[in-house]
């Protein structure tokens, strides 16, 4: 395969800034579902929601799924958001959005493992966070989600080489950024953080999206970036990965991550690591069931 040249490469990921737009009601939406949960105003979301009908269309079977067991079917989108609650929306939010920017055909990464794998990590750097006295939780969740979006942009701008290096990623069990690099020239952390500049995402954000495999080089005094990687190796090494087995080794304890992170969050060393890891167990059957929900076809 032939290594794309840095400048081709940024031409096409730019020209993905002509993607569908998201729904009018996600920037509005997201505003509301970030306010702190007593200030949530509900009547707004229901509103807002209503707007959208594929949104709300999703919530209410969602929320009559047989993941959350109602005895009574919810009949109304209010009544399906009390059965969901706000970190359920945003996630079914954020990944209707997004599911809808990758055609069929176009996905390399089977859509359903991805987003396993970006709600697990999304899920454990907001409890990572928590854990080790992260200031801000829910902007580990969203880094946490938002992290490999570079898998969807080489997804949509280099289908078949994406393909390619995907299968030989699979046969060596190799991490699939070292893959790209390889066959490709670059990773899914510098083609997606080029789309994160051209939507003007939040620094951090993209700070994380460009940082999170390389956190030896990453620029300092940004916690998220390993919380990120961290939270990433986890998930990785517990069934929440890529959709196949990578031979590798983990020993988050001496990961230049875990030290770093060490020096801005002294909690860090109370971690009962052994705990935490066998947790995840419990995240991966969550997750396998919320991502089999949203992209059932039933």
């Amino acid at each position: 395969m032939t290594i794309i040249a840095p400048r081709e490469m940024q031409k096409k990921v730019e020209a993905l800034r002509s993607l569908p737009s998201s729904p009018a009601v996600l920037k509005p939406l997201l505003d509301l579902l970030h306010e702190p949960p007593d200030k949530v105003q509900i009547d707004k979301v229901v509103k807002l929601v209503s707007y959208e009908k594929t949104i709300a269309a999703q919530l209410l079977r969602i929320a009559n799924s047989p993941l959350y067991g109602r005895t009574k079917p919810a009949e109304s989108i209010q009544a399906a958001i009390f059965t969901l609650g706000i970190q359920r929306i945003e996630d079914i939010l954020l990944s209707n959005c997004f599911s809808k920017m990758v055609p069929h055909d176009k996905w390399v990464v089977d859509p359903g493992v991805f987003w396993r794998h970006s709600f697990g990590c999304a899920l454990v750097c907001r409890e990572f966070a928590e854990r080790i006295g992260y200031n801000d939780p829910d902007k580990a969740y969203l880094a946490g989600l938002l992290h490999d979006l570079g898998i969807i942009v080489n997804s949509l701008a280099f289908t078949e080489q994406y393909r390619e290096v995907l299968a030989q990623a699979v046969e060596a069990g190799r991490p699939l950024d070292e893959q790209e690099e390889e066959m490709l020239g670059f990773t899914h952390c510098q083609s997606g953080v080029i789309l994160a500049k051209a939507w003007a995402l939040p620094q951090a954000i993209r700070d994380v999206i460009e940082w999170h495999h390389t956190t030896t080089v990453a620029p300092a005094g940004n916690p998220l970036i390993a919380i990120t990687h961290l939270a990433d190796l986890l998930c990785r090494v517990r069934s929440l990965g890529y959709g196949y087995e990578e031979w590798r080794a983990v020993d988050l304890a001496t990961d230049p991550g875990w030290i770093d992170l060490a020096h801005h969050c002294p909690k860090l060393a109370n971690i009962d690591l052994a705990r935490f890891t066998m947790d995840l167990d419990a995240y991966v059957v969550k997750i396998t069931k919320l991502v089999d929900t949203i992209f059932s076809v039933n």
